[in-house]
């Protein structure tokens, strides 16, 4: 990996991040630079929403490098997510082999060499052949089956996976890897050793607002501030699944299209499934839950 890239310091990992409009409080942005500086995992665990995934895009923007990203999910295995070998081809090629009689070593030889394989996320991201190490992003980790972490151990300690048939392929520079998790269960130890861990949690009311900022910057300062107030005691409320930062951005632009400029009881009912996803959750806040905490946060401004 090349150094000159890299951010000099903890300020300037936040100021790069920053230019591109990832507001990081500055845990994340020592994390970050440490993670990158020490070449170590990233293992980011928090609410969904918060801001885990667009860490791995915007690094892979800051640092001119390409995303490839591994979506996890039940089931998903080796072949899913590392390799698998091209057996329609083999079979055509031992059939166009033995037409021509070629012996069966000299077939055997051929039939798991280079050509034959099928990379997938997980060697594209180690492939000697890489013109420039990539971003390695690692989604919702916790959506994929245990055993599934147990193969991860190679490519998070060495960046390496070892393939029986064909040898193991290392990285010459590791990839920059950023795991995440919405921790619907617990991720094993061995992974979390193998990384440095940070915590996303939810934005303070500040952070919020400096985000809208820079994601919906033709907001009226009134509606932003009316914005995050409102989803702030959301968030403290108790609901099953609670409205992210990517909630509160898209909430903030359907307001836009709507032309609102200030909240009003009508306009949160009718939009509410921007930034609630559950029915329960809707049915609870809906109606005088709505205007209650709207008045709290008009008497508070006012106050």
């Amino acid at each position: 990996m090349s150094n000159t890239q890299l951010p000099t310091g903890i300020d300037d990992t936040a100021a790069r991040l920053l230019a591109l409009d990832y507001v990081a409080e500055r845990s994340l942005a020592t994390t970050v630079f440490l993670a990158l500086k020490l070449q170590r995992p990233l293992f980011l665990e928090g609410e969904p929403g918060t801001g885990k995934t667009e860490i791995a895009k915007t690094l892979a923007a800051m640092l001119g490098r390409p995303l490839i990203r591994l979506q996890c999910h039940e089931g998903l295995d080796l072949a899913g997510a590392a390799y698998e070998w091209n057996y329609a081809r083999q079979m055509l090629e031992i059939r166009l082999g033995e037409s021509q009689g070629q012996g069966r070593e000299a077939l055997a030889a051929e039939l798991f060499s280079e050509r034959f394989l099928i990379r997938r996320a997980l060697l594209q991201a180690i492939d000697p052949a890489q013109p420039v190490a990539p971003v390695l992003l690692i989604d919702e980790l916790d959506r994929a089956d245990e055993p599934f972490e147990a193969f991860l151990l190679e490519v998070l300690s060495d960046f390496q996976i070892t393939i029986p048939e064909f040898g193991t392929v290392r990285a010459v520079d590791p990839p920059i890897v950023v795991l995440t998790s919405n921790r619907t269960r617990e991720i094993h130890d061995a992974v979390k050793r193998r990384c440095l861990y940070h915590w996303v949690g939810f934005p303070d009311a500040r952070r919020e607002t400096a985000i809208l900022e820079r994601r919906v910057p033709g907001a009226p300062k009134k509606l932003a501030a009316q914005i995050v107030a409102f989803v702030q005691k959301l968030r403290e409320i108790e609901l099953y699944k609670l409205p992210g930062i990517a909630e509160t951005i898209e909430w903030t632009r359907a307001l836009m299209e709507l032309d609102s400029f200030v909240l009003d009881p009508e306009t949160i009912n009718q939009t509410l499934g921007v930034l609630l996803k559950y029915q329960d959750d809707i049915a609870r806040v809906q109606g005088s839950e709505a205007a209650r905490m709207l008045a709290e946060i008009e008497g508070s401004a006012h106050g």
